[in-house]
């Protein structure tokens, strides 16, 4: 039981870590709708990757085949986990750059005053179920690297989504509060995009590289705001 407890730590802060892209993603997607409507689908599709992940869990053995090769192409080897990180870093480099272009170039242009676009439920929370999709299969791969009993994933799962509901509602407020910020959010997303595309080739970027980049970013952010004020 005590051997348990350092791997359920460590991965519970792993898991946490890997939710903050989540997070963000859907603190960005909820600000397109009306304010009764934000709690709701920041909860949906938070209970959403739990559920999700909790599901990937119980087929582990389909999870781990993933891994395994299906064809290769100019010496590249592709997975079935390659194909789904490759298809989730596009479709984030997508949503992430036509959002920034819609807070920068458009918001810039005073000869077409900008029509706020009016965005469904049910849209943007396909576009967080996609996300979450790519999201689960690589935090469930990492557990099973990081745990070997059932109910230290499950319990980190659990615990790390808990974590994640109550986080969601301040960052979501902080970005809100700062534009700013939005962008550089957005720059985050960017980034994770490309990451995962970079592991979908087998070029994996330490994460612990990208995160500090991102702690950075945002510390440097911080201190503009500051002393602008």
């Amino acid at each position: 039981m005590f051997d348990a407890i350092i791997p359920l730590i460590s991965l519970i802060s792993l898991e946490v870590i890997l939710g903050i892209d989540n997070v963000i993603f859907i603190s960005i997607l909820s600000d397109k709708l009306p304010d009764n409507q934000r709690n709701k689908l920041r909860y949906w599709g938070l209970g959403l990757a739990m559920a999700m992940r909790l599901i990937l869990l119980t087929l582990i053995s389909w999870i781990l085949k993933l891994d395994q090769n299906l064809f290769t192409l100019f010496e590249i080897n592709f997975s079935g986990k390659g194909l789904i990180l490759i298809s989730g870093g596009l479709f984030l480099i997508y949503k992430s750059t036509v959002e920034i272009y819609h807070k920068t170039e458009l918001a810039n242009n005073n000869d077409q005053p900008v029509v706020p676009k009016v965005s469904s439920f049910k849209k943007l929370l396909l576009e967080i179920i996609l996300l979450d999709l790519v999201f689960s299969i690589d935090s469930i791969i990492t557990a099973i690297g990081m745990a070997q009993e059932l109910w230290v994933m499950y319990t980190s799962v659990i615990v790390a989504v808990i974590i994640m509901v109550f986080a969601s509602q301040p960052i979501s407020f902080f970005i809100k509060k700062h534009p700013s910020f939005k962008i550089l959010a957005l720059s985050f997303l960017l980034m994770i995009g490309i990451s995962l595309i970079a592991e979908g080739f087998h070029f994996a970027i330490p994460k612990g590289y990208i995160y500090f980049s991102m702690a950075f970013a945002f510390i440097v952010d911080i201190i503009q705001m500051k002393t602008v004020k």
